[in-house]
């Protein structure tokens, strides 16, 4: 016999407990957006591929080893979406939205890379995320980080969690700081890796999220962002510091992280855990002013984060486990019309009800008791509502069911 089929390399099923931790992140990330004014987008999961190719940078990993990239039948080149934030921005675009700012969205769904399977991280992952378009202060770009905070403090996991910020400064600061990289790193090129000797090239700033162990040890010695800085973009970044600290976001200055795509500036930000190892970043995100633009829009400056759904659902403790709906069961075929009416009744007052699909009342009780479910309704001339814990039953009607299972 042929070996069962299994999925994908990359991809897994989400099923059980997965599926309930999976549910719990998103819905509490729901819920938490909604308090702080985010209304969800939905946008399509594949995309034209040059939605991602300039904006994400050509340098970038994603666009260089991890797209999923086909042409379609029609002969358009299509790309499963690596990422939220540009297929938002080109919805705003699309609809129309440049116009009535500040727009605020939300996101939750699956998203694509082709990469090395990991802990936590697969070629199929999900993610939630938030853009706020259309404010250019510090203050909105603190917002959006107390709001990731809130989210992590409400899945109970921030004692294992550590918000490490940064800026990438404005145009100016970035060329400063460039030219101080360039003839920082050139002077050690012997020691780079070869994907680094191309982002010297390309785009230097990208070193600086290199993984490799040579590079690491380069960055030590390092120059700087904070002393290229013009006055404003330095204004900006302490005014962010100010605001989080007045929304009591805890948090750490760290001068290597740099958001892995070519739209950011200002603001870059990770919340990252240690109780996952060496893949510790659960959130993560920044400001993109120019992301809109570069899509053919107006100006509109912009500011998100992403997390991964997986990641944060092997950090929370396992979701209150949803009771067992409670079991009709007919006293014999004759039975059987008035048990679907009695079923579909407390389905219609929002109570979880189910039904033996075959077999003799005997053996359905049976069932019933190994369901783990506390009631049976027993339907046969009249209704009896069964106690399956210890036995005990007492006479109900259709209309005081509902009554009698809420107590």
């Amino acid at each position: 016999m042929a070996s069962p089929l299994q999925p994908v390399r990359g991809t897994r099923d989400i099923i059980g407990e997965d599926a309930a931790r999976h549910h719990h992140v998103v819905e509490t990330a729901r819920r938490i957006t909604a308090l702080y004014g985010f209304a969800e987008w939905q946008t399509p999961i594949f995309e034209d591929t040059n939605l991602f190719l300039r904006p994400l940078g050509e340098t970038s990993d994603v666009v260089t080893k991890e797209m999923y990239t086909f042409d379609d039948r029609g002969g358009e080149s299509i790309t499963l979406r690596p990422e939220g934030t540009a297929g938002i921005c080109r919805a705003l675009i699309t609809a129309g939205l440049t116009q009535t700012l500040p727009q605020k969205a939300f996101y939750a769904g699956p998203m694509f890379r082709y990469e090395r399977p990991q802990k936590g991280r697969y070629r199929q992952f999900h993610q939630i995320g938030v853009e706020l378009l259309g404010p250019s202060a510090p203050l909105a770009d603190a917002e959006v980080i107390a709001c990731g905070w809130h989210i992590l403090t409400a899945l109970g996991i921030t004692a294992n969690v550590e918000l490490r910020i940064n800026t990438l400064g404005d145009l100016e600061s970035r060329a400063n700081y460039r030219a101080a990289l360039v003839a920082y790193f050139t002077a050690h090129a012997d020691k780079l890796s070869a994907d680094s000797k191309t982002r010297l090239e390309k785009n230097p700033l990208r070193i600086l999220d290199s993984k490799d162990q040579g590079d690491r040890e380069l960055l030590a010695n390092a120059p700087l962002i904070y002393d290229h800085l013009t006055a404003d973009a330095a204004a900006f970044y302490n005014g962010l510091k100010t605001h989080l600290a007045a929304f009591n976001v805890p948090f750490v200055e760290d001068p290597a992280i740099v958001r892995g795509f070519d739209y950011y500036n200002h603001t870059a930000f990770e919340f990252v855990t240690t109780a996952l190892g060496a893949q510790g970043t659960v959130m993560g995100g920044g400001r993109y002013n120019g992301l809109v633009e570069q899509l053919g829009g107006p100006n509109v400056p912009g500011i998100g984060w992403g997390a991964g759904i997986e990641r944060l659902a092997m950090l929370i403790a396992p979701p209150a486990t949803a009771s067992i709906p409670v079991i009709v069961v007919p006293m014999g075929e004759a039975h059987e019309p008035a048990a679907l009416a009695v079923l579909t009744g407390l389905r219609a007052a929002n109570i979880a009800a189910e039904t033996a699909y075959a077999g003799n009342a005997k053996r359905r009780l049976e069932r019933a008791g190994k369901s783990g479910a506390r009631f049976a309704v027993l339907v046969g001339d009249d209704i009896k509502l069964k106690n399956l814990a210890d036995g005990t039953q007492q006479d109900a009607t259709l209309a005081t069911l509902p009554q009698l299972l809420s107590c």
